[in-house]
């Protein structure tokens, strides 16, 4: 929602600004939609040439990330310690047979069933059970330096896949100013057709194309660019919560003491969303 604030603040001090200070709106609202035609048709179009399918679907849904912002809240990052200290526990305690169906049927588990945010994040799901299924069936063979491996490829992969979409909002904005500057070109050739009409004609079709820089300027630096950059944020913010699991399925493997295990995840979660310590001991000592 701070995005939307951040939108409506952005125009209004710009064109606000500018009407303030003496400037009429009048021409550059009237040149305004058929620059927006020339530079947001010419964007698009880069967007569409340069992007799959699936990376197009990406772009959307991260614009609507960047409104909605981070996918998981306090309670989400304490529920991921809960799930994952739980299930090695169970792996430990009672072995592989008793967290088996955990792992392979997580829509039916009992356990799973206690977190339903965390069951619809799939990436989470997968990086959870795949990582048990691979101690169930090394039995104990496997260390904890190969399983370290496997979730450092696993999550990296997740994050530069993630990240796409906010390359290619950010590529669309270093892409806007000289876009601009296209529109205003043409804005000059016409104006060069036109060259035998008075002054006063000449100068509203150079001001009218001098809006084409203006708008690629302004959406490059003040709206497309900070999409870009808040979605890359997000994106790490929502992170944090594979790096818990991680966390707490190497420190389990490594026999550390459960304080240690729990504040090794407290740890990897960044000071906006960080629970204290006793909420994380406690919650996880009732948790068992």
């Amino acid at each position: 929602m701070i995005a939307l604030v951040g939108v409506v603040v952005l125009l209004v001090m710009v064109f606000g600004g500018f009407a303030l200070s003496g400037g009429s709106l009048g021409p550059v609202m009237k040149a305004l939609p058929f620059e927006f035609l020339i530079i947001g048709g010419a964007a698009t179009g880069a967007l569409l040439i340069g992007s799959s399918v699936a990376l197009l679907k990406q772009v959307g849904a991260g614009v609507v990330r960047v409104i909605k912002g981070p996918r998981f809240a306090k309670d989400d990052y304490l529920a991921a310690i809960f799930l994952t200290v739980k299930l090695m526990r169970l792996l430990k305690a009672e072995g592989a047979v008793a967290v088996e169906a955990h792992v392979e049927n997580p829509e039916s588990s009992a356990i799973w069933a206690e977190y339903p945010r965390l069951r619809d994040d799939h990436f989470f799901v997968a990086l959870v059970c795949d990582t048990l299924r691979l101690l169930v069936v090394s039995t104990g063979t496997v260390s904890s330096v190969a399983i370290e491996d496997v979730l450092d490829t696993a999550i990296e992969t997740h994050h530069e896949h993630a990240m796409k979409p906010a390359h290619a909002i950010q590529t669309l904005a270093d892409a806007l100013p000289a876009l601009g500057i296209v529109a205003a070109v043409l804005g000059i050739v016409k104006t060069m057709g036109s060259i035998d009409q008075p002054p006063a004609v000449l100068g509203g079709m150079i001001g009218s194309a001098l809006v084409g820089t203006f708008l690629g300027v302004f959406l490059a630096y003040g709206l497309v660019g900070p999409v870009a950059s808040r979605l890359r944020e997000i994106i790490e913010t929502d992170a944090q919560i594979y790096q818990v699991a991680r966390r707490i399925i190497l420190a389990s493997m490594r026999n550390q003491p459960q304080p240690i295990v729990l504040e090794q995840a407290r740890t990897a979660i960044g000071p906006d969303m960080q629970p204290a310590f006793t909420e994380v001991f406690e919650g996880a000592r009732g948790k068992k």
